[in-house]
């Protein structure tokens, strides 16, 4: 798999996740990628338009999405473990608090999983494993407890379609389980979530 595949991987994911947040104005590194902010995005060949983007998404392989997602749960466990240093919301701390437990095994286990492909996937930049751990921007709460929530929800996103389409691409049972558990239960956080935030909005 080439830079440039890794690249539109990066790239529509984090777009991808968020259009699904609807959460505004792209973060810096996605605005780097697309010309910078106020610019037109990249032309000539290193463009990746929308169709072609989502075209390399369903390119994606095992050792791409392992690659990517071990940063992806780590900014999570980041977020988590900075919640409950300052919450006193019961419900915050029972989130965050599973949210590590659930990541940090998973990671564990991609880790391991990882190892049988040789390590991270070759090529891949840091400004691309930045990319797939990032928080996408938008407005947030004055509230942490609730600023937190509001940024799980595009993150959870974003791991979901990247399980999706490993769940449609994968062929080992082992990755297609991966996927299923990270959507299962990350749905039903997000949903979580919403809950949450339309009592407190």
């Amino acid at each position: 798999m080439t830079t440039r595949t890794l690249a539109a991987i990066a790239l529509t994911t984090a777009l991808g996740s968020l259009g699904f947040a609807q959460i505004g104005t792209p973060p810096a590194p996605v605005m780097a990628m697309m010309g910078g902010a106020g610019q037109p995005p990249m032309t000539g060949t290193g463009a990746m338009p929308g169709v072609a983007g989502m075209q390399m998404m369903h390119s994606m392989t095992d050792r791409t999405f392992l690659t990517m997602m071990i940063p992806h749960h780590q900014s999570a466990i980041q977020m988590s473990r900075a919640i409950l240093k300052s919450t006193r919301d019961p419900q915050i701390n029972t989130w965050a608090t599973q949210i590590i437990a659930d990541q940090q095994r998973e990671i564990t286990q991609m880790q391991g999983l990882l190892k049988e492909y040789g390590g991270p996937e070759t090529g891949m930049t840091p400004g691309m494993l930045d990319m797939a751990g990032m928080v996408p921007a938008g407005p947030r709460s004055a509230n942490p407890d609730v600023a937190y929530v509001q940024a799980m929800i595009p993150h959870h996103g974003m791991a979901v379609m990247m399980a999706t389409h490993l769940l449609m691409q994968s062929t080992r049972p082992v990755m297609q389980n991966l996927a299923r558990n990270i959507i299962a239960a990350q749905t039903n956080e997000i949903h979580a979530f919403q809950q949450y935030l339309n009592k407190v909005r």
